[in-house]
């Protein structure tokens, strides 16, 4: 398997997760089955059911957040030297030339990236048209509506 490009924040919270579904969320599912077996009929019994179904996701998800935790490429950008060139982690203030409004966006591992806190995936076209971009380069973003040209302000690795 390939290697998935993660912050240091976003595998904290991987793990973070990860420790609340086998220490917290699994006790509490295997507790809620044990009480719906002793309701009887287990064809019938819809308390069960859901808490069967809980507990198959809630498995599903610790394999997968182990998956991805163990092909982590962990990427602290804060200890790379900044030469001004847009890389995973940096944090990327641009110009919109056609709006001309300013908008900063932070270039995250897909479980990381949350628009409202303007951190996009590495794997988005944004990301993919800033990534070795630097400060005064044109980025040209092709969105539904149309092509869109990012000039890159400033470049921060923090």
């Amino acid at each position: 398997m390939n290697q998935i490009p993660m912050t240091t924040r976003g595998a904290e919270m991987l793990r973070e997760e990860l420790r609340r579904l086998k220490s917290e969320d699994r006790p509490r599912i295997i507790q809620a089955i044990a009480d719906a077996r002793e309701h009887g009929d287990l064809k019938e019994n819809a308390e069960y059911h859901a808490a069967r179904e809980q507990q198959s996701f809630c498995e599903g998800r610790i394999q997968e957040i182990e998956a991805k935790l163990s092909n982590a490429q962990i990427i602290d950008v804060t200890k790379v030297p900044n030469q001004g060139k847009v890389i995973f982690g940096s944090t990327v203030t641009l110009f919109n030339t056609a709006s001309e409004k300013e908008v900063t966006y932070r270039i995250v591992g897909d479980d990381e990236a949350n628009i409202k806190e303007n951190m996009i995936s590495v794997n988005s076209p944004i990301s993919r048209a800033l990534i070795g971009k630097v400060v005064d380069d044109v980025a040209k973003v092709n969105t539904p509506g149309g092509e869109v040209e990012y000039e890159v302000v400033k470049v921060e690795y923090c």
